[in-house]
């Protein structure tokens, strides 16, 4: 059987006729998901004060600036990245000579990731911003709000 163009009046009536429950995109965790972070981006983009970072970016310095020194794959573990996107995100830091790397003295296989002095002093600028970044994100709610929202976002995280 061939496809047939079907018109709006049509599939309104079948949608409308269906047995399944309604489903409404906006209730969806998905979609509301998706919208929060593209908020948080956005204002993160207007707010970090280095068009050239990504949240993945300051991610990586951030849990750099935390744990002092990392291995590739330990940091990409840290900070919830796959192999491919952490190491995009290290080639890109290092071009801007934020990151060095040096080999593990006890494994040459292995390389070491540090933050550079620009490194971190991009980190001590940024990290004010990011909790400016955070309060405009969760800015909408009560601050009984914000921390029930991040205690159930951890506990989908975990």
């Amino acid at each position: 059987m061939g496809w047939r163009a079907v018109d709006r009046a049509e599939l309104t009536s079948t949608a409308q006729n269906a047995e399944a429950p309604d489903y409404l995109l906006e209730d969806q965790v998905g979609h509301l998901l998706r919208r929060a972070h593209q908020r948080h981006t956005s204002i993160f983009q207007a707010n970090i004060g280095d068009q050239q970072l990504t949240p993945l970016q300051f991610a990586a310095l951030m849990k750099l600036a935390d744990v002092g020194e990392a291995s590739q794959n330990h940091l990409g573990r840290l900070t919830a990245m796959d192999a491919a996107t952490m190491q995009g995100v290290i080639k890109r830091l290092i071009a801007r000579d934020l990151i060095a790397r040096r080999p593990d003295p006890d494994d040459r296989r292995r390389l070491l990731l540090t933050l550079t002095t620009e490194g971190v002093a991009l980190v001590d600028k940024a990290t004010a911003r990011g909790h400016e970044i955070s309060d405009q994100t969760l800015g909408p709610l009560a601050p009984a709000d914000r921390q029930a929202f991040l205690k159930l976002l951890r506990r989908l995280t975990d």
